[in-house]
């Protein structure tokens, strides 16, 4: 029976409809009387979609695979959505056309909510209730400036041992100075996971990536930099790069594999080296949507999450299906093979040596969906590092700030629905009941700092290279 005929047929007997409301009613109500979690006071339960015509915005990469299986598999149409997916050209653009209304919601960076609602660069309260992936990127610089590194790598068995470490690639950056010419490198925006994965990874080998200074109308970020690093739009990177304009870049795939598909660079890293199982994109909403459509949101959410749960099912079983559906030029338009280079559970990093990343690419284990405060904190914590943030900020702004954007009290009423209806299971998520909001102090960043996010200043005050307390670049 398709989508439409399920949908049918559930409205076909009044009664036996009202029955299920009126049970997923008394389920989403629980979900929203959480000790640790702010009630949304907005709703009771789960209603008809108060706006069903939607429209979504994403970027050509392979992480915006929830929402095209969503599409696909119906799920949106299960709720009751008649959803239109369109791809920009840029992050910025697509920030802007969510905030102007041109857009219903968003395919992320999961710095963008949380950096138009402190106010760098837009302007604007968003939120956030799903967590689209975690990991997903690459570091990967040009042959000539491979041809360098690979002189100073570690071996083992002909290759190099991985994951490489920044500092062989400091050597590189002198080289670049002593003969007087800047060091370039590409991410995708100010408040992507890529400029701070990159701007981590660097100063990890001793690199500043430079310093915003917003207070003194100087966003570039490159203020008392060692690496010059701008943005580019990620489908345009290979080139940006072959044509000498760049000497590397971090940015989500396909493009790495791409670079290593064409021969013209090498990836040195992945985020997932940098840091296990790092969040990287959200689906976004402006804060006056999400008051307006409760229902619609919870409804989205409710798609996404299954749209998650069919991508990491089995093993990962369904991945060669999602990547012959993202493969299409109405998605993300790249060959198939580069796509599975890494959706399948592998990364290539010259060519011939491709190796095991069962983690590359995660949508839903780990609880991968759903939107942890702590997360939140720890882009506010980049961001101050780097003097976005410029004046320092207490502890309990931090908290303050990840609340106002991040609504797993949203996210919970979505899950409980999905449990009542028997389409996932209560172990599929985290325990509602006691979730705080915050994970275990995290210890597999590539500098060996521990990351807790109850202590966020503490944090920050930990690094080499980084603002600290009141300083300013």
């Amino acid at each position: 029976m398709s989508s439409a005929d399920k949908s049918a047929s559930s409205n076909s007997n009044p009664n036996q409809a009202r029955r299920g409301y009126l049970k997923r009613a008394a389920i989403v109500t629980g979900a929203l009387a959480l000790g640790s979690i702010a009630p949304l006071a907005t709703f009771a339960a789960v209603g008809p979609a108060e706006k069903p015509q939607l429209k979504f915005g994403f970027i050509k990469l392979t992480d915006m695979v929830p929402l095209a299986i969503a599409y696909e598999k119906g799920y949106f149409q299960d709720e009751g959505l008649s959803v239109t997916l369109e791809a920009q050209s840029n992050w910025k653009l697509i920030l802007d056309r969510t905030i102007s209304g041109e857009l219903d919601g968003a395919h992320m960076l999961a710095g963008q909510p949380i950096g138009a609602t402190i106010g760098f660069g837009t302007k604007a309260d968003m939120v956030t209730a799903f967590s689209m992936d975690l990991n997903g990127n690459g570091i990967t610089v040009s042959n000539a400036v491979w041809k360098e590194l690979k002189k100073q790598l570690p071996m083992k068995n002909g290759k190099p041992v991985h994951p490489i470490q920044p500092k062989y690639l400091k050597a590189v950056v002198n080289g670049y100075k002593k003969q007087g010419k800047p060091f370039k490198m590409g991410m995708v925006f100010p408040v992507s996971t890529h400029n701070y994965e990159l701007r981590y990874w660097l100063a990890a080998g001793g690199m500043s990536p430079g310093y915003y200074a917003p207070d003194k109308g100087d966003t570039s970020g490159t203020i008392k930099a060692d690496v010059l690093l701008s943005v580019t739009p990620p489908p345009q990177m290979p080139a940006t790069m072959e044509a000498g304009t760049i000497d590397g870049y971090c940015v989500g795939e396909p493009w790495n594999q791409q670079a290593v598909f064409k021969g013209i660079g090498v990836p040195v890293a992945t985020d997932y080296d940098i840091q296990r199982n790092n969040p990287e994109k959200v689906f976004g909403v402006t804060k006056a949507w999400a008051d307006k459509h409760p229902n619609t949101h919870i409804r989205v959410v409710k798609a996404l999450i299954r749209a998650g749960h069919w991508l990491d099912a089995q093993n990962n079983k369904n991945r060669l299906e999602a990547v012959k559906i993202i493969s299409r030029p109405n998605y993300v338009g790249a060959d198939e093979k580069v796509i599975a280079n890494s959706m399948t559970g592998t990364f290539e990093y010259e060519k011939g040596d491709k190796r095991p990343a069962p983690d590359f690419n995660v949508f839903f284990r780990y609880h991968a969906t759903y939107p942890y405060y702590s997360d939140a904190i720890w882009y506010l914590t980049q961001m101050r590092r780097w003097g976005q943030i410029p004046d320092a900020k207490p502890d309990a702004w931090y908290l303050e700030m990840a609340k106002k954007v991040y609504r797993p009290d949203v996210y919970a009423a979505a899950a409980k629905e999905l449990i009542a209806e028997g389409k996932l299971k209560a172990s599929d998520f985290p325990s509602f009941a006691s979730e705080s909001g915050f994970k275990a102090p995290d210890r597999t960043f590539i500098d060996g700092i521990v990351y807790d996010g109850r202590k966020p200043n503490a944090y920050i005050n930990s690094f080499k290279i980084g603002l600290k307390g009141s300083e300013k670049p």
